[in-house]
């Protein structure tokens, strides 16, 4: 993704760019704030996805490395106002929010119990070469009433940042639950 240098920074200016057709942009977490304006269209591959992507930035004769950090949207026209991005550093760890996929078919949903999702991201934190593209959560061994904290999931060079004691998937029960022999409903 290319961009080139903001002459000026303010609302007026913002407005002209986006009149254009460009995004206003900042970029931080390096030596200084880098401000940029970049083609609307560039972004579609990358922020309609659940994924982090690592974007590499060429802004005049300089060239970043960095991830996508936020994105600010027009609150009726859903048009995007500003974007800001992260330099990643060598050796230095970012937070970021990776998208859960769910894996396997659960007992509990087998025998009639429902699929209950909580989060559908996890924010971590790692050094950039150690994060995964999403955190995959295995279901087969749930059962009705089981389910999988955050406490759960383990992966190596990963620190898990949200409460260790949420709930990320569960198996509620229902009404079309069959009983097992044994069992008194």
């Amino acid at each position: 993704m290319s961009g080139s240098l903001r002459e000026n920074v303010g609302k007026k200016d913002a407005r002209k760019n986006r009149a254009e057709g460009k995004i206003p942009c900042v970029l931080y977490g390096g030596k200084e704030e880098v401000h940029f304006v970049t083609d609307e269209k560039d972004f579609g591959p990358v922020i309609f996805t659940p994924y982090i992507h690592l974007i590499e930035l060429t802004i005049g004769k300089n060239k970043y490395k960095t991830i996508l950090k936020e994105v600010q949207y027009h609150p009726v026209t859903d048009e995007i106002l500003h974007v800001d991005f992260l330099e990643i550093m060598p050796g230095k760890p970012v937070i970021v929010s990776l998208p859960i996929r769910i894996e396997g078919n659960s007992k509990g949903v087998l025998r009639g119990g429902k699929l209950v999702k909580k989060f559908r991201k996890l924010k971590v934190k790692a050094l950039p070469e150690h994060l995964p593209d999403e955190i995959a959560v295995n279901i087969t061994e749930l059962d009705i009433n089981d389910s999988i904290r955050v406490s759960d999931v383990k992966l190596d060079h990963v620190q898990m940042l949200d409460i260790p004691t949420s709930t990320i998937v569960s198996i509620a029960s229902t009404r079309a639950v069959e009983s097992t022999p044994g069992q008194e409903k």
